[in-house]
Order: C-alpha cells, then sequence, then structure tokens
C-alpha cells in the first residue's frame, strides 16, 4: 500500500516557477514509477511526466518538455515535479500517482493523491 501526499501549488505569474512534491509513505516506495498529471476545469486529465523507480529513465508530454522537470529521492520517498515558465494553461489540479511496472501516460496507477491546485495568473 502506498500513499501519496501532495504539496508545494498556489498561485504565480505567468513566466513563473514552482515545485510540487509528492510526499510518499509505504514500504514499497522504492520500486514504484511515480508520475504527475493535471486536470483542469472542464477537461480531462492529462499525463504530464513519470519517472522510474531507479530515477534514471523520465518521461514527459511532448508540450511540456523542456519547461518541466521530473526527480525524485528516494531516501526521503520524494517526487518533485519543477515548473518553469508557467503560463495560464499550466493551471490546474496536480496529482501524483504510483504503479509497480515502467513508466506510462496512461491512467493504470494503482495509487492517487488527493491533488494541489496550482493557479498561473497572465
Amino acid at each position: 500500500q502506498v500513499q501519496l501526499l501532495e504539496s508545494g501549488g498556489g498561485l504565480v505569474q505567468a513566466g513563473g516557477s514552482l515545485r510540487l512534491s509528492c510526499a510518499a509513505s509505504g514500504r514499497t516506495f522504492i520500486t514504484y514509477t511515480m508520475a504527475w498529471f493535471r486536470q483542469a476545469p472542464g477537461k480531462e486529465r492529462e499525463f504530464v511526466a513519470a519517472i522510474d523507480w531507479t530515477g534514471v529513465t523520465t518521461y514527459y508530454a511532448d508540450s511540456l518538455k523542456g519547461r518541466f522537470t521530473i526527480s525524485r529521492t528516494t531516501a526521503q520517498n520524494t517526487v518533485y515535479l519543477q515548473m518553469n515558465s508557467l503560463k495560464s494553461e499550466d493551471t490546474a489540479e496536480y496529482r501524483c500517482a504510483a504503479k509497480a511496472g515502467r513508466p506510462s501516460a496512461g491512467l493504470d496507477y494503482a495509487y492517487w493523491g488527493q491533488g494541489t491546485q496550482v493557479a498561473v495568473s497572465s
């Protein structure tokens, strides 16, 4: 069993940066793929980024490459999402997710956090 708790969301001006954190509990975190998804009002949930359990392999939504960076620290059981050059269209609820297996962009993650809100003002 893995429990996930996100933090770091807030209001930021366009062009600014935020770093989201997702703290995981559970002894199996070290072997889980972790990912970030987001959902804007009135839109479907979309994949943002994923990272494998080693922290070596990362996978990004094409539209976000170069602006967002996913990373993890095994010792702290935490995964991060660094978001730079934020745009108004990045406004959404961001949720982290975990699963066994390889990183993917689908919604087939077994565990989900409650989410943290990000609002980007233009």
